[in-house]
């Protein structure tokens, strides 16, 4: 898959792409995308009527051909967001490989003037449909690493009109698990509260997001590592309505044990501040991952980071039901037999 950036990159030569894939769920980093790729692609003046949107679910897969082979008006260009891709999975056989050959063969031999953007939750890598379109097209991840999202929330901060100091973005990355979509949201009230001053610091991500955010990943991922199964299971559903998704939650996981078993490397004596720098992780987020790491042997935390791989790769590349498939996750890392 591609990042952002390279999308960026490809976007930015004006080369047409038959078919550009945007895959994942933060919903800010979706518009952002979406943004780009009309605004390299097509014209202001034109947008009216060149860049459209169909819902597979409801329209089908031949509204979208149909529509690509449509020369637009009054334009060299149109683009075409796909929303939904994702349920081609849950069709039958016969239902499947129709859609399939036909966008098979009409990503043999695209029409100049349409970019299809193909919008999807996941993309089973070991299905035909993931495929195609990774050979004809470009499927792009819609994830950034914890450095990116810190400087992104400086840049969202910037343009609300308010500067913020890096390490509040670090620490306001960290507790929203990189989410891009939830940093802007908070970053909105933090603008407003901090309106005169016009500066974010540290002690106002703590005032009003650390406190307020009860259901943070970070509490699931230590419940999960002390095999705190019954308080573990009541969080997750909180989480769940909180809006956090089932495929982050691993990804977030993964990170924490990866740095718990970092952390258990780290010296007795060494004390959260110079922890962080290891890390890489404010001082409030190495301090709880020292504590915790000091309380797990090593063995289980291997264990636990193999069962999540494992976990990744199969939410990835088949279609579970998420919430059933997260609590059979939790149950395997509580268990005492996880090592």
């Amino acid at each position: 898959m591609a990042s952002i950036e390279k999308l960026n990159e490809r976007l930015a030569r004006k080369k047409p792409e038959a078919a550009i894939v945007l895959c994942g769920t933060d919903a800010y980093l979706l518009d952002l995308c979406r943004k780009t790729i009309v605004d390299a692609y097509v014209p202001e003046s034109a947008r009216d009527w060149t860049v459209s949107r169909i819902d597979v679910r409801e329209s089908g897969w031949d509204e979208v051909l149909q529509r690509a082979e449509t020369m637009p008006m009054l334009a060299d260009r149109q683009v075409i967001f796909v929303e939904g891709a994702e349920t081609i999975e849950r069709l039958g056989d016969a239902a499947r490989d129709k859609i399939v050959k036909g966008l098979e063969s009409y990503l043999a031999n695209p029409a100049r003037f349409t970019v299809l953007v193909i919008e999807t939750e996941t993309l089973d890598r070991r299905q035909k449909f993931a495929k195609i379109l990774e050979e004809k097209g470009t499927v792009v991840e819609l994830t950034i690493g914890a450095e990116s999202t810190a400087s992104l929330a400086t840049q969202m901060a910037k343009d609300l009109g308010v500067a913020m100091d890096r390490d509040a973005a670090d620490l306001l990355a960290e507790i929203l698990n990189n989410q891009p979509a939830s940093i802007r949201i908070e970053l909105e009230k933090l603008a407003a509260y901090v309106r005169g001053i016009g500066r974010i610091t540290s002690a106002d991500v703590e005032k009003l997001v650390v406190a307020a955010r009860k259901n943070t990943v970070w509490q699931f991922a230590d419940m999960i590592a002390t095999r705190k199964r019954d308080v573990a299971f009541e969080f997750l559903d909180n989480l769940l309505r909180d809006g956090e998704q089932p495929i982050a939650l691993i990804g977030v996981m993964s990170r924490i044990y990866r740095q718990l078993i970092e952390a258990r490397q780290l010296p007795a004596t060494m004390n959260s501040y110079q922890a962080a720098g290891i890390l890489h992780v404010p001082a409030i987020a190495a301090e709880s991952i020292l504590r915790t790491a000091r309380r797990i042997p090593k063995k289980d935390l291997l264990a636990g980071l193999v069962a999540l791989a494992e976990a990744d790769s199969e939410l990835k590349s088949s279609n579970p039901d998420p919430r059933a498939f997260v609590e059979f996750l939790i149950a395997r890392l509580t268990s005492p037999t996880t090592a």
